[in-house]
């Protein structure tokens, strides 16, 4: 509370996708990071986006309000792709690093569901992935941007699913590999 981009269906979202990102690593599936970062002192590569919402300016490196939340933290063999916009496809190298490997399905997990998630979502889908978003694992400022965004995502881009339920998928996967 009080950080200018605090948004409490995101506090739940982190506790939830703890137990989702052990399941991962247990089971060997792949895990990348993605973090927003802007050059700190013109954020001429914010574009647009800074100009709308000049709070995203705090994601520069070495803000602690930038920084992944405890619980969730990058282990030093995973990826983190920094990005500058709301996609983690776009203008990053996600797309072609996970088809260089033979992914051909992302599970998405984090915030906010109406900015991030749904970007990534869409872009997901366009660059051929089946795309999974963990409902109790992403969350955002408000319920009602949060679970309209899901039900896009949903019926247009990609599968919803519990939390469970998508661990019993990465057990699966897992057992393919």
């Amino acid at each position: 509370p009080g950080a200018p981009l605090y948004a409490p269906g995101v506090v739940s979202a982190v506790a939830e996708s703890v137990e989702l990102l052990a399941c991962a690593r247990e089971h060997g599936i792949p895990v990348v990071h993605t973090n927003i970062r802007y050059h700190p002192t013109h954020f001429a590569d914010g574009g647009m986006w800074v100009r709308k919402a000049p709070v995203m300016k705090d994601m520069v490196e070495g803000n602690p309000l930038a920084a992944f939340c405890e619980a969730v933290q990058p282990l030093p063999e995973e990826v983190v792709i920094s990005k500058q916009y709301a996609s983690s496809f776009f203008g990053t190298s996600l797309a072609s690093m996970l088809h260089a490997q033979g992914i051909d399905t992302v599970v998405l997990a984090g915030c906010s569901t109406s900015g991030c998630i749904r970007a990534t979502a869409v872009d997901a889908v366009q660059h051929g992935f089946r795309t999974i978003v963990v409902r109790e694992c992403v969350g955002d400022r408000h319920p009602d941007p949060h679970e309209a965004n899901l039900f896009d995502i949903d019926s247009k881009y990609g599968d919803v699913v519990g939390k469970q339920e998508a661990m019993t998928q990465l057990r699966a996967a897992s057992l393919k590999r």
